[in-house]
């Protein structure tokens, strides 16, 4: 069973197939972290999608006090080397590759800061984090490629996509599950994440909405009707 915990903002750590994976953690200086660096827990891999600093966060600090792998592309793995960081896998965007029986790709965002999203691909479920983006066409590709059976989507706007575009998004990814996230931490990407949930039911019918609050898990496995 995949375990998937909000930790705020675009911040997650998910257990998947015997591995604590954490996405994004930017919990220091984030008002509505749910826990702290020094709270993570056991950390297999830290992956960063891109350069900007509420989604690099605390990622050096957790993979410098841990046995963790930092996984980015390829010049923010160099610049993680840099700042003290051992165990570095600089990839770039493309297929499927293998970090210490993690099994992921990059994928395109759509966003400044030499950005991606990234799909874990486990046996107990293939998740999606789509990082910051707007929503683009190839979303459609990606979810052909890969069929998420999760998908993390931002809807805070200003800096990514609204409710509205990120509907558009899941009708093209076509997941089981979509979660909102990048919404709520600071008051100009306030949103109403229920106003989402009737969009996307509306627009991709049959995909299920499940709204987290930091701190909150999701516990998904595809023996079970989710």
């Amino acid at each position: 069973m995949a375990r998937l915990q909000w930790l705020g903002h675009a911040a997650w750590k998910i257990e998947i197939d015997g591995k604590s994976v954490v996405i994004d953690p930017f919990l220091s200086n984030n008002p509505v972290a749910a826990v702290k660096p020094n709270q993570i827990g056991k950390v297999d891999a830290v992956i960063v999608t891109h350069e900007h600093g509420d989604h690099v966060g605390d990622s050096f600090e957790i993979c410098r006090n841990s046995d963790a792998t930092f996984i980015a592309l390829y010049e923010l793995a160099t610049k993680a080397s840099q700042n003290g960081v051992k165990k570095t896998v600089g990839c770039n965007i493309g297929g499927p590759f293998n970090v210490d029986g993690i099994r992921l790709a990059f994928t395109p965002a759509i966003h400044t800061g030499n950005a991606s999203g990234v799909v874990i691909l486990g046996n107990e479920a293939t998740i999606y984090h789509t990082g910051d983006t707007s929503v683009f066409g190839d979303m459609k590709l990606i979810g052909q490629l890969y069929r998420p059976d999760i998908a993390l989507v931002p809807i805070g706007s200003f800096y990514t996509m609204g409710p509205q575009e990120a509907s558009v998004a899941v009708s093209l990814i076509k997941p089981k599950i979509v979660i909102p996230m990048h919404f709520n931490t600071f008051e100009v990407i306030k949103q109403d994440p229920e106003e989402f949930s009737k969009m996307v039911k509306k627009r991709a019918v049959g995909v299920k909405v499940v709204i987290l609050r930091p701190g909150e898990t999701f516990e998904y496995s595809r023996k079970k009707k989710a």
